[in-house]
């Protein structure tokens, strides 16, 4: 599922908290964005044609919570960065940021003990 960078935004305040009205969610994101209802309401639409969120109707308004899972989606988006930029391989995208963006020394005992958990049989 293709979602923008302005749809994720949303998202990401519907994975934090729901269900949501259209005004919630400007609220939420406040000073970040500057957004009127009508655009939050015009990406809540272009989310629920895609599956992404599910609205139910309460009184005069709508509360929104997403169907679309963080978890999947943040898989599926970390997947398709790895096969694009550095061909399926975690190792790349690490040396990338070790090279470029200087790893902070929490950032590599973070890495370690995650690799000293993998199981042996990978």
């Amino acid at each position: 599922m293709s979602i923008s960078e302005a749809e994720s935004a949303v998202m990401q305040v519907l994975w934090a908290h729901h269900p949501l009205s259209a005004e919630d969610i400007v609220a939420a994101l406040g000073d970040a964005r500057q957004w009127q209802e009508a655009t939050v309401k015009t990406l809540l639409n272009r989310l629920l044609n895609k599956g992404a969120v599910a609205a139910v109707r309460d009184g005069r308004r709508y509360l929104y919570s997403p169907v679309l899972q963080r978890d999947a989606y943040v898989h599926a988006q970390s997947k398709d960065l790895l096969d694009r930029l550095f061909g399926g391989r975690l190792a790349p995208l690490v040396a990338h940021f070790s090279a470029h963006e200087k790893l902070s020394r929490k950032d590599i005992a973070e890495l370690k003990r995650l690799i000293a958990e993998l199981p042996d049989d990978r």
